[in-house]
């Protein structure tokens, strides 16, 4: 009977104990303790902080002071939870000297909910600076989660200056692969984007949504915890020493987020990752984290499901300069830093590392270095380990199934009308190419009265996005909002002196903010932007522009009055008063905007399509040539780099050429543009210092013209080089060699190879890189293009019987010809009739071949064809063939007429890489693949081929040097058209090559090509 009763009483006095127990947590929240909080004091109190310092009297003057950061959404409580999980108290314990800054809960502050990201990272700045001047010591910077991100943000902002080093604790850099519940990557980004802007940076986000949100991440174990305190509300003894962890965590440890902070945080770091790539910006100063150089602990929760592990990790990939060690422990994210592996492991450890990197003791067990991720050549980073680290990007590019889905899959204008019309015509597109769509779409849409404009782009930025980064230029970021606002105070200066609708400009300035809003502020004034250079004959170009008016910087303003007939006007450097030592030149900076009466006939971004936008130069001396751009033909180079480069808000351009060269002015300002990217201008291209600016500007495309890069792969390995970020380069004219090396250095950057008619609407585009050296295939929207048959020799087009041109097969040579579109076109000889009765083409003046697959290739321009004695021969196809051995560096081909000939001989010449030989064989298995009578008859090696101020080879001297001596320094050697192969340059070869050089070789044709 006895024992019966004490069966049945049992569970009846465990259930009134959990009731009384449940019934106490309903009323005050919790079970009481008598826990009591670390002793601590405000040692300093500032608007966004408080300093506080925990255990007065540290343990010993050598404790070295560790400064922990919350993240945003906790209270600095979480580094002092309860008595048996006190972080700062394990650090006192373990010989470190703890400090904690505070913000305090927004909610409760004056001002708090109006906190954005940077306010947060100057905050830790400055409690970095108060700590080192209180115990005169670098500090420790330490933080938790987001914390740990504002550690990385302040370091990067202090360039590690007054840091011992910094300790993170499961603080992701890389965002990418971790996206909640997952969504995919792309949705979840552009959701992102939505909401920070349209609703997070007016509103906060309250402390119980906060708790949510944090639940929401891991909702398996929230359930379970909270099954295993109920089941445990009988046993209070047992509840007790983790009642302070289940409070903080349930309700009193949550606090709101600010809208702007929250919003800049998601927007930088969630959508556009910026915290890895770069180029994000705390009082208006770029930053990245490149430029940390302190030691870092990075501490990995190997089951942390909010805070992965390849996103902890990829602080490797972000501190190129920074030794970067690891403590990997088997816990979540909140494990990490509260709780029994925490109390054991974590923060002394973190006490450890402290004092070992003070000197004071041995490197803490468990702490290993992170080396330089696998595979990685001397050069940078290899290709295994970066497919491995960064299969996001190729997924986000999509260029596996490349823009080619609309570009080479043949869908063309059809598909693009269609688009128009209905949605589910993008359906036939592959994803990646589906969102390029409505970009290409708009091109089809464009007319010759069509309004569009660069500064009409420029004001849809604006009006999509304001306060974003729109311009980078050294330090500085300048959002869309701000680079309007300075580009409508210059329209105001050009009104104030007289600038009217259609006049013609000159802007003559180096790389700076000011010659791109100058530029921009002509467009939308309807003017006439005449891009004058500063290295060109500045009195040409400005008599070719018709120009009235010269706008200079103050560098180039004693060039701009030394013309006659111009008046000249200064822009740039400030506004305050200064002397340029040209009196005559008048200061647009000193004219107030604000007094400026805008006349009746202003009105912005006037611009059709037809109408002429800006004006550039080629050319030198007597052979300067004029190019005219209208807005149209702008808008076609903007939409297709943007659409073939897959350009989005994530992507920051970097313009390594300055304004005034076309590349820049269409590709790559026109690019950034209409992809919403953000722009970043160059200086000057200075390989020394190219990966210290991707990093900080964020750099993720790079421009190029010609043989640009080939200083960047001749350059030592730099450390911002490793595990970059950069994904394309892109521009044109690329030896086939040099883009060979700079796809094997830089993977998994690949070049993007354009071809693009500055006048005529020609574009095509070489999207998937599979053949290097093709120009690839005509870009949707762009205007259509066709190969008529063309004798070279007789300089005219081979004719049918019906009179009108015959169009190449696959294979054949011919004219490229682009369709005229009435009210676009600007220059290039326009002919009619020539496929049928009234249509009408543009020559463009380059000839071109295509292959079976469609893919098109630039064989040479009609002016550099050799015209020797057994046939025209290209010297596009000798560069290409030469560009592919791997021993050269550069090739050019050129005819050279020997003393008395009728006709040139080719001749090659080519530059080795760096301790490379060249055999006879290398270059006959080289040049099989020609024709034999295009084939050169010497190839010479030289020192050097110079090459244009942009980086174009030309052959000049070398045409003037003639056919090379035999027994020269340098070797060289002559095609034994009989033995089918090259030999060493000899006596007797040579005087053949002289004496024969007007005679065709028995058995060669010698008529022109498709004759």
């Amino acid at each position: 009977m006895d024992l019966s009763a004490n069966t049945l009483m049992r569970p009846l006095g465990r259930l009134g104990t959990a009731a009384q127990n449940a019934l106490e947590v309903a009323r005050f929240g919790g079970l009481a303790t008598e826990a009591q909080p670390a002793p601590h004091r405000v040692v300093s109190e500032q608007r966004m902080f408080r300093l506080r310092h925990y255990f007065d009297a540290s343990p010993g003057q050598a404790a070295p002071p560790v400064l922990l950061v919350p993240p945003l959404m906790l209270a600095a409580e979480i580094y002092d939870v309860a008595p048996q999980t006190s972080a700062v108290t394990t650090l006192r314990d373990h010989g470190a000297d703890p400090w904690v800054v505070d913000f305090g809960a927004p909610e409760r502050e004056e001002g708090g909910l109006e906190r954005d990201l940077a306010d947060h990272v100057l905050a830790v700045s400055d409690a970095v600076d108060q700590v080192r001047e209180l115990t005169g010591r670098d500090v420790h910077l330490a933080g938790y989660s987001q914390g740990g991100m504002f550690c990385y943000q302040a370091a990067a902002y202090r360039r590690s200056a007054g840091l011992g080093s910094l300790i993170t604790f499961g603080s992701s850099v890389d965002s990418r692969g971790a996206m909640p519940f997952g969504v995919p990557e792309k949705l979840a980004i552009g959701a992102v984007g939505v909401l920070a802007e349209r609703v997070l940076r007016e509103w906060a986000l309250p402390a119980w949504a906060s708790r949510a949100v944090f639940r929401a991440l891991d909702p398996v174990k929230s359930v379970r915890n909270q099954i295993d305190f109920i089941l445990r509300l009988h046993d209070r003894d047992a509840l007790l020493p983790r009642e302070g962890q289940r409070r903080f965590l349930e309700g009193e440890g949550w606090v709101a987020w600010p809208g702007p902070a929250m919003a800049d945080f998601l927007t930088l770091f969630v959508a556009h990752n910026r915290l890895l790539q770069g180029g994000f910006a705390v009082d208006n100063r770029l930053l990245t984290l490149a430029d940390i150089t302190c030691p870092i602990l990075s501490v990995v929760g190997t089951i942390d499901q909010i805070a992965p592990v390849a996103g902890v990790r990829a602080i490797r990939q972000a501190v190129p300069e920074a030794d970067v060690f690891e403590l990997a422990l088997a816990a979540g994210h909140f494990g990490l830093v509260v709780g029994t592996t925490a109390d054991a492991v974590t923060w002394p450890a973190a006490a450890g590392w402290a004092r070992w990197r003070a000197g004071l003791g041995e490197a803490p067990a468990g702490v290993h270095p992170v080396l330089a991720e696998p595979g990685a050549t001397e050069h940078g980073t290899g290709a295994a380990s970066s497919a491995e680290r960064l299969p996001e990007v190729s997924s986000r590019l999509g260029y596996g199934l490349e823009l080619a889905g609309g570009v080479s899959g043949q869908i063309g204008r059809a598909a693009l009308r269609t688009a128009r019309r209905s949605v589910s015509a993008t359906r036939e597109l592959a994803r990646e190419a589906a969102g390029q769509v409505p970009r290409l779409a708009r091109l089809e849409q464009i007319q010759p009265s069509t309004r569009i404009s660069l500064g009409g782009l420029f004001e849809e930025r604006r009006r999509s996005g304001g306060s974003d980064d729109l311009f980078l230029y050294e330090d500085r970021a300048y959002s869309a909002r701000e680079f309007n606002a300075r580009i409508d105070n210059v329209v105001r200066g050009l009104i104030s002196i007289g600038v009217r609708h259609g006049e013609h400009v000159g802007v003559l300035m180096g790389p700076r903010p000011s010659a791109l809003a100058l530029a921009v502020a002509l467009n939308r004034l309807g003017a006439v932007a005449v891009m004058l250079r500063p290295d060109g004959d500045a009195a040409r170009e400005a008599a070719l522009g018709q120009v009235r008016r010269i706008i200079a910087d103050p560098e180039r303003a004693a060039l701009a009055t030394a013309l006659d007939e111009v008046q000249a006007f200064v822009l740039g450097g400030g506004s305050a008063r200064r002397d340029f030592g040209v009196p005559q030149a008048t200061d647009l900076e000193r004219i107030d905007p604000r007094e400026v009466t805008l006349p009746s006939w202003y009105r912005p971004d006037p611009g059709r399509a037809s109408e002429l936008a800006f004006m550039t130069f080629a050319g030198e001396g007597a052979g300067t040539r004029v190019s005219r751009i209208t807005n149209g033909r702008w808008a076609l180079s903007a939409f297709g780099t943007a659409s073939s480069a897959a350009l989005s808000r994530a992507d920051t351009v970097y313009s390594l050429t300055p304004l005034y060269h076309p590349s820049a002015l269409m590709m790559s300002v026109g690019g950034a543009i209409a992809g919403g990217a953000r722009l970043a201008m160059a200086t000057s291209f200075e390989p020394a210092t190219f990966w210290s600016e991707a990093r900080r500007y964020g750099v993720t495309v790079a421009s190029y013209t010609w043989t640009m890069l080939r200083e960047l792969v001749a350059a030592p390995p730099q450390p911002g080089e490793r595990g970059h970020n950069v994904r394309l380069f892109i521009g044109s004219g690329m030896p086939v060699g040099l883009w060979r090396r700079v796809q094997q250095r830089f993977r998994p950057a690949r070049v993007l190879e354009f071809y693009a008619a500055t006048e005529a609407g020609a574009i095509l585009v070489n999207v998937s890189g599979a053949k290097l050296g093709s120009m690839g295939r005509p870009l949707p929207g762009s205007a259509e293009v066709r190969l008529a048959r063309y004798d070279v020799e007789a300089g005219r087009y081979v004719l049918g019987r019906d009179g009108f041109a015959r169009q190449c097969g696959p294979g054949e040579v011919g004219m490229l010809l682009a369709r005229s579109r009435p009210g676009h076109d600007t220059g290039g000889l326009l002919l009619r009739g020539v496929f049928s009765r009234g249509d009408a083409w543009l020559e463009v003046g380059d000839l071109f071949r295509r292959d079976a697959d469609g893919d098109w290739w630039r064989v040479d321009n009609l002016g550099d064809v050799i015209h020797a004695a057994a046939g025209p021969v290209f010297t596009g196809p000798i560069r290409d063939a030469l560009g592919g051995l791997p021993a050269i560096d550069l090739a050019v081909a050129y005819g050279v007429r020997a003393a008395g000939a009728e006709r040139p001989i080719a001749v090659a010449a080519v530059t080795l890489q760096p301790d490379a030989r060249l055999a006879p064989r290398d270059l006959t298995a080289a040049m099989r693949s020609l024709p034999p009578h295009e084939r050169p008859q010497v190839i010479r090696v030289v020192d050097r081929i110079t090459v244009t101020t942009w980086y174009r080879p030309v052959a000049g001297e070398l045409r003037e040097e003639g056919i090379p001596e035999p027994g020269e320094r340098l070797p060289a050697w002559y095609l034994d058209r009989a033995r089918g192969g090259y030999r060493a340059l000899s006596s007797a070869a040579h005087r053949r090559l002289t004496e024969a050089a007007s005679r065709p070789p028995a058995g060669m044709p010698a008529g022109g090509v498709g004759s």
